[in-house]
């Protein structure tokens, strides 16, 4: 595999409005009752509908995406997907405010293993408005191979098990404090992707995702289940609560063909709750952890 030694460290700042027309159409996709104003705080992990890459639609990749070899290296496999966070608040972001990304490579690794090669890039970012830090992210994005026959055939048979399965004979990995149910549907998804200038078409295209990439539907985006556990724990089971901190790791897939579930433990002494997502036949998804003031 290719070394991309040289890559670690780079940077990259981009300045970027927090616009309310945008956190107006996210609050309307999260089917959020509220209207923001000018300086109101911007829900924990809405940044991510900001600060994307905007290139010309003649020099996208197939698959949606913009080239590689700007900032992030020119990795050659494939399928590229957001694998986790970690995250910490030491002040809000605010609507309508100007806030600056500080991006940094912190490493690119290479691995080879049964589910074929991989290469993992690390990117801290750092958020401030005013020179004033506001939010620090560790964020990782895997590339990875085309999908394996070994990797279709079990996505096929997932498909058949949720085309079998009733609520009432749902089971989960793993036991809650707190459980939601939610319905997936294309208009959602295509709407998310919209408002953070997604053109992945795994998540709007179902031709290409069942076609192309083998899914058996469109693809759930990573970073709005995380959004989504986010808001489960600061509005049913934590109201009134801050956030302090979020981790989480993408560990399958959840796609548009049934429901899904998101999921809380309880909070321990320190303020700690597990918080996770099961795909549409009940296994662990997302998996993380947040910490609240």
């Amino acid at each position: 595999m290719l070394d991309y030694t040289d890559w670690v460290s780079r940077r990259q700042t981009v300045v970027e409005r927090i616009s309310p027309e945008i956190v107006r159409r996210m609050a309307a996709t999260m089917n959020l009752d509220k209207s923001f104003k000018e300086r109101d705080p911007l829900p924990p992990c809405w940044h991510w509908l900001f600060f994307n890459q905007i290139d010309p639609q003649s020099i996208l990749g197939e698959d949606g995406h913009p080239p590689r070899g700007d900032f992030l290296p020119p990795v050659t496999l494939p399928r590229r997907m957001f694998a986790g966070s970690r995250l910490d608040w030491r002040g809000d972001l605010k609507v309508g405010a100007r806030i600056e990304k500080d991006s940094t490579i912190l490493s690119v690794e290479s691995k080879s293993g049964s589910s074929g090669d991989m290469v993992f890039v690390t990117v801290r970012h750092l958020y401030r408005e005013d020179s004033l830090p506001l939010l620090e992210e560790q964020q990782d994005i895997v590339y990875r191979d085309v999908s394996s026959v070994g990797e279709r055939e079990a996505l096929a048979a997932l498909a058949e098990r949720v085309r079998q399965c009733k609520d009432e004979d749902f089971s989960f990995a793993k036991p809650a404090e707190r459980t939601q149910r939610v319905l997936p549907d294309p208009v959602r998804l295509f709407r998310y992707s919209a408002a953070t200038f997604n053109g992945h078409r795994i998540h709007y295209d179902h031709p290409y995702a069942t076609g192309v990439e083998s899914y058996p539907g469109l693809v759930v985006h990573g970073p709005l289940l995380a959004t989504m556990l986010v808001e489960f724990l600061l509005r049913e089971v934590a109201p009134g609560r801050t956030l302090r901190h979020f981790e989480f790791r993408a560990k399958r897939p959840t796609f548009d063909i049934g429901p899904f579930h998101l999921h809380a433990g309880a909070f321990d002494e320190n303020g700690r709750i597990e918080l996770w997502s099961t795909n549409n036949v009940g296994e662990v998804a997302v998996d993380g952890w947040a910490a609240c003031r």
